[in-house]
């Protein structure tokens, strides 16, 4: 009798768990260059002064095809060799948070949903009757409002924030996993050599048991 209240409970428990993930909005993540370059300068020009992308190095934006213009504007005079880092302190974030923000290197794996989430998440912000700014997705999150979705007055607006955070996300999937494409396109490679070798090995079989009846 205790193992079934245990397990009732244990189901309670997991309820809400899926009530969240159950709310999240799907995403289709995007591959293309241009997307995801549009994703890399938005999160430079509003995340980059708080968080970190500490397995991702200048070069490799470089290597992806992003202008260097632009890799040359937000890395400064850090080598491209160097990760992408946090332009404040972690004592200047502590004293403006309370806590460090997360490095966003493999968010996109890191939480449950992945992508849906991190596009949920940023689009979930809104204002409170007694004017404070929470999240539906995360109502704990220190996180400001980058882009300014619990302000927006109109359905324009709405619909241009809603376009700049799958473009976002879009980019931080690709952070989280930057050679995914090539493992694709290597595996297809890789399928084709198995069916022929598959192939040429069956005729080979096929003529030695041929011999043998």
């Amino acid at each position: 009798m205790k193992s079934l209240l245990s397990i009732a409970l244990l189901c309670s428990l997991s309820v809400p768990a899926w009530a969240n993930e159950a709310q999240l909005e799907k995403i289709d993540v995007a591959t293309d260059k241009a997307t995801i370059e549009r994703g890399a300068g938005i999160l430079m020009d509003t995340c980059h002064s708080c968080h970190s992308m500490k397995y991702l190095k200048y070069r490799n934006l470089l290597q992806f095809g992003i202008d260097k213009q632009k890799v040359d504007g937000w890395r400064g005079d850090q080598p491209l060799d160097a990760p992408v880092l946090s332009q404040m302190s972690d004592s200047d974030n502590m004293a403006s948070f309370g806590k460090l923000p997360p490095d966003l290197s493999l968010m996109a794996k890191a939480r449950d949903g992945g992508p849906n989430y991190l596009y949920s998440y940023l689009l979930a912000y809104y204002t409170t009757p007694d004017g404070t700014l929470s999240n539906h997705v995360f109502p704990e999150t220190k996180m400001p409002d980058i882009l300014n979705i619990s302000s927006a007055s109109d359905e324009t607006q709405r619909k241009e924030i809603r376009t700049q955070a799958h473009e976002v996300v879009s980019f931080l999937t690709w952070v989280a996993d930057p050679h995914a494409t090539e493992r694709m396109h290597l595996g297809y490679y890789v399928l084709a050599y198995l069916a022929v070798l598959t192939t040429l090995l069956y005729f080979v079989k096929d003529r030695i048991w041929s011999r043998l009846k």
